[in-house]
This record gives C-alpha cells, structure tokens and sequence, in this order.
C-alpha cells in the first residue's frame, strides 16, 4: 500500500467516525504536515463520486452526506427530524443574515414579536448561540449561528448563504377597483 492510499484511509475513517465537519487541521494532525490536505480530500471526492454518499464540504470542514439526488428516496423509509416551525426559521434566516443580533431587532426586522420559546427552541437544536451583548442599556444578548447551523444546512460557510434578494418573494399585485375618472361619480349600488 502506498502513501497516498493510507492518507486516504486515514482521512476516509477520520471523517467518518466525526459526529462534526472534519476541518484541514484535524487531517493534517493525523496525516503529517507535508501531506497536501486538498489532494487527499479531492482524491476522496473522485472516489466517492457517483455512490450513494459524497464528501460534502460543511462549516469550514468535511463531511459524508447522502447523495442529494438519492435523499428523498431514503426520506421513505428513514424518520427525518422534525421540521421547525415558520416562526423559527424565520429568525433562524434573520439572525444569519444580521448576526450578531439582539431579540428587539429580530421582533423589529420580524414585524412582530418574538417569543422566548422560539429562542429556546434553536438554542436546543444547536443551531444558535449568544455572542455577547450589545453595548447599550439593558444590555441585551447578541445572538449569532453555530457551526450545527452550518452543517445542518449544507454550508461552508456564512458567505455560502445565498443573497438577500434571492430569498425575497415578489408580492402578488393588489387588485384595487379602478377610480373613476374625477369628472365622474361611481355608479350608485343602491337602485330606486
């Protein structure tokens, strides 16, 4: 066996046996300084591509997914996690989008208020964490995205999150009845 195919043994069970993304450091602590982490992880792609799971790059690191184009047939026999409620992901894209953020402008940004078990609930999930405080009075909680949030959703990083507007829904036109002309009045509904 050669040097290349025990580095890629090596990272191949390192990134499986990970419950979190692999990071370059981690590899390059197994393997040695001098291996080119990026060959070894590419050469892990190749091998992988077109099988059921790929090498996914996630949260600044390396993961095993499932194929996308398989995953919804495995939806069918596999429980997926619950989904989280609108509320939720809406302040789950506000406090990405606007990190870090405090709970009066998310309910600002939201149009609405935010209750404390929405926060909760991403906290329990990993998917948010607090970041601080805000240096005004009272001294509220900045709140900002983990690296679960960034595995959770596929991405490598926050740059990875797709633009604002791509996000945004164009609103359907209003249809408000036509104005008469000034010069004339509307038809009276009531006839005598």
């Amino acid at each position: 066996m050669n040097d290349l195919d025990e580095h890629l043994r090596l990272a191949e069970a390192l990134i499986f046996a990970s419950s979190t993304p692999t990071g370059a450091r981690q590899l390059t602590h197994l393997l040695a300084d001098d291996v080119d982490v990026e060959a070894v992880i590419a050469a892990l792609r190749d091998r992988y591509a077109g099988r059921g799971i790929e090498l996914a790059t996630v949260a600044g690191g390396w993961q095993f997914r499932t194929a996308p184009d398989i995953a919804p047939r495995l939806r069918r026999v596999i429980q997926v996690p619950r989904r989280l409620p609108r509320v939720a992901m809406e302040t789950l894209a506000i406090i990405a989008y606007h990190q870090p953020v405090t709970r009066p402008e998310i309910e600002e940004i939201r149009g609405a208020g935010l209750s404390q078990n929405t926060l909760d609930s991403l906290l329990e999930a990993a998917l948010i964490a607090p970041k601080g405080r805000k240096e005004t009075p009272g001294r509220p909680t900045l709140w900002g995205t983990t690296p679960q949030f960034l595995a959770q959703f596929g991405l490598a990083d926050l740059r990875s999150l797709p633009p604002r507007g791509d996000l945004l829904v164009d609103a359907p036109p209003i249809h408000a009845p036509a104005e008469p002309p000034s010069d004339e009045f509307p038809p009276s509904p009531v006839s005598c």
